[in-house]
Order: C-alpha cells, then sequence, then structure tokens
C-alpha cells in the first residue's frame, strides 16, 4: 500500500471515530440536560422510555434490552421503586417472574421526556436509502463485534 494510500485510509478512520465521537458526546449532553430537568439518572431516563414506549417488561427482558446483569439491573429497579418510578409485580403466568411496570409518577415524566434528540438521529438516519440503511447495520455490527473482542482479549490478559 503507498503511503498516499495510507494516509487517505488513516484520514477516513479518524473522521469515522470523530464521527462516533461526536454522536456520542451529543446523546450523552442531550441526556444529561433530559436528566437534568426531569430530576433522574440517566439509566432510569433510559429505562422509563424504554416502559413507556414498550410496555411492561420482565426483570430479564429489561436486563436483556440494556445489556446489564440481571442484579445490576435489580439494584436500579430497586431505586426506581423507592423514587415511585416503577412498581414491581408478580405474573400471573409465572409467579417466578417479576413484571416492572411504570408507576403514575413514572408514566408523568416519560411523557415529558423530550423526544427530539432521539427524533434528529432517527430523521438522519431515515433519510437514508433502504441499501445504505442495511451496509451501515452490518457495518456497525461488525465493528460493535471487533470492539467486543478486543475488550475481551484485553481482560484476558
Amino acid at each position: 500500500m503507498s503511503t498516499s494510500r495510507k494516509d487517505r485510509d488513516s484520514d477516513r478512520i479518524d473522521r469515522i471515530v470523530e464521527t462516533i465521537i461526536y454522536l456520542q458526546t451529543e446523546a450523552r449532553r442531550l441526556a444529561r440536560e433530559q436528566c437534568q430537568k426531569l430530576g433522574v439518572t440517566a439509566t432510569q431516563l433510559s429505562v422509563l422510555r424504554m416502559l413507556h414506549e414498550i410496555g411492561d417488561l420482565s426483570l430479564s427482558e429489561l436486563s436483556r434490552r440494556i445489556a446489564a446483569q440481571n442484579s445490576t439491573v435489580t439494584g436500579i429497579v430497586d431505586r426506581m421503586e423507592q423514587a415511585k418510578l416503577v412498581m414491581r409485580e408478580q405474573s400471573a403466568e409465572d409467579r417466578r417472574v417479576w413484571r416492572i411496570r411504570l408507576s403514575e409518577k413514572g408514566r408523568e415524566i416519560a411523557r415529558n421526556i423530550d423526544a427530539e434528540p432521539w427524533d434528529i438521529l432517527r430523521r438522519a438516519l431515515e433519510a437514508l436509502d433502504e441499501r445504505e440503511k442495511r451496509t451501515l447495520v452490518t457495518l456497525m455490527h461488525k465493528v460493535a463485534t471487533h470492539v467486543e473482542t478486543q475488550v475481551k482479549d484485553k481482560q484476558g490478559e
């Protein structure tokens, strides 16, 4: 590979990394503003939004959706229950399963979440054609898999 091609590849990778960092930083900034306005943590905001959009979830479903261990999610739900944001109810079908449901206070906060930051990104992605969306999903998944492998390898050292 010629030096100029290496330089172009390096420049492209730098631009991709910068764009990802920008998107993540902007998302965190907007989420922080929401949290301060609504008086909840970032994790609580995500859980409230998810329950509002999806409906009741079991503890294990919630764990899977926020990519956290059940024990971590139990602590999150405990604090949200203490703050009267959610209620825990035993499933009628399986008494071993606990469903997490928004309380009236949680529902009110969820209704007041400004979805505009997420909608901006959605509209930007909707501007892509179907082929571009499929390509982006494939590439993002591939990058995430490589990152996950590198993280696991580093933890194994």
